[in-house]
């Protein structure tokens, strides 16, 4: 199985080790949003410290990205990792409301992105060693993130329930700064040269990672709006506490997709396969539009899962081949930062587009980001890519 030669090439405690140590990542949002509620009895303030937190990822992903591109994974990680575990627990320590939005700013900012630099450290692995094994290798971590994404949201939630809203993000501090650390020491680390004198030479943001990433932020902006949509439908059912589980349910056949494309043979045209699935998803968001149940709602979400992980891995082996390889990580990370962004924006518009017009207004902001994400896909030209080959050695760009 592709999936156990990938492992065989980073060695098996690195898919475990980053698995944990991105976590954090997932856990901080919802974990802010209670925490801060709970305090305060304010929704707003709640809304204002979770946007400051995603503010500072999306503005920081790329930073983070650039610095471990220019001096090595491992400083950077290891710095970012304890800084953002001391800022979270700075968003806990603190009761007063703007304070505590700074600090959720800052933890936003030097969150470590594992996500991307292991993408980064196995698309550098595979191309020197198995080059045929990097689509699989980003299919995996296509499904470690996916899990993370399922993952770390449930665990806030049984620790809040269990203990205090608090408990979640001093666990997501100890997280970070242990498997933070873990990751940054991983000898995978090695793979990724450092390039500084290189940076000048090369344009991380093409017309072609441009596309990419409003494609991304488009999933966001999906993923947003649908959690809204999701949120307003089962108040009003009655069944409010529902609304994190079954968005939750979401990820799941998304991470089994992801996992399972592991074993698909290297792809031929990646542009193709984007444009099958963002058309998919679009089609597939029409659903959403009829729900009016909550097993109808989580029939919708739960197919409707299964076009993420193919959108998002497909995108990333897209990255691969149109970002420089000095400059991988911090494309990377605009992806992320792209992400974070759509799902803030579909969030907020959904937010007064259903208090005006009802959940189907949500959804059918979802319906309309993954009708623009399948047009936008069509964009994507073999022509679009010629300055990544250029920057790829012989044996990577063969096989492509």
């Amino acid at each position: 199985m592709a999936a156990r030669e990938v492992i065989g090439l980073t060695g098996p405690a690195f898919p475990l080790i980053s698995f944990a140590a991105r976590l954090p990542a997932a856990m901080c949002p919802i974990g802010s949003l209670l925490l801060v509620n709970e305090r305060s009895g304010s929704i707003s303030a709640a809304g204002l410290v979770g946007g400051a937190l995603a503010l500072g990822q999306a503005v920081g992903g790329p930073l983070i990205g650039r610095s471990a591109d220019r001096y090595g994974q491992r400083f950077v990680v290891l710095a970012a990792a304890l800084v953002n575990a001391a800022m979270i627990v700075s968003v806990v320590l603190s009761n007063v409301v703007p304070l505590q939005a700074v600090f959720a700013l800052l933890a936003g900012l030097s969150v470590p992105q594992i996500g991307p630099l292991a993408r980064s450290r196995l698309i550098a692995l595979t191309s020197r060693r198995r080059p045929a094994l990097t689509g699989s290798a980003l299919s995996l971590d296509g499904a470690i993130d996916e899990t993370s994404f399922v993952t770390g949201p449930a665990l806030v939630g049984i620790l809040a329930a269990a203990v205090d809203p608090a408990a979640g993000l001093l666990t997501a501090a100890a997280v970070v700064a242990s498997f933070g650390t873990l990751f940054a020491f991983h000898p995978s680390s090695g793979q990724v040269e450092s390039r500084p004198e290189q940076e000048s030479r090369s344009r991380v943001l093409s017309l072609p990672l441009v596309l990419l990433c409003l494609g991304m932020f488009l999933q966001g902006t999906v993923f947003g709006s649908i959690q809204t949509g999701v949120t307003d439908l089962t108040e009003k059912l009655g069944h409010a506490g529902s609304a994190g589980l079954i968005y939750g349910l979401m990820g799941l056949p998304s991470a089994l997709v992801g996992l399972a494309m592991t074993a698909l043979p290297p792809a031929r045209s990646l542009r193709i396969r984007l444009r099958l699935v963002t058309a998919a998803q679009f089609v597939l968001t029409l659903p959403l539009l009829a729900v009016d149940s909550i097993l109808g709602l989580t029939v919708a979400v739960c197919v409707l899962g299964l076009t993420f992980a193919p959108n998002i891995i497909t995108t990333f082996g897209l990255t691969e081949r149109a970002a420089p390889p000095e400059r991988m990580s911090e494309a990377m990370a605009y992806l992320g930062s792209g992400i974070i962004l759509g799902t803030s924006t579909g969030a907020a518009v959904s937010g007064q587009l259903a208090d005006r017009s009802g959940y189907t207004a949500s959804f059918a902001l979802a319906c309309a980001a993954a009708a623009i994400s399948a047009v936008i896909a069509l964009a994507h030209r073999r022509s679009a890519a010629p300055a990544a080959v250029t920057c790829l050695t012989p044996d990577t760009a063969s096989s492509k």
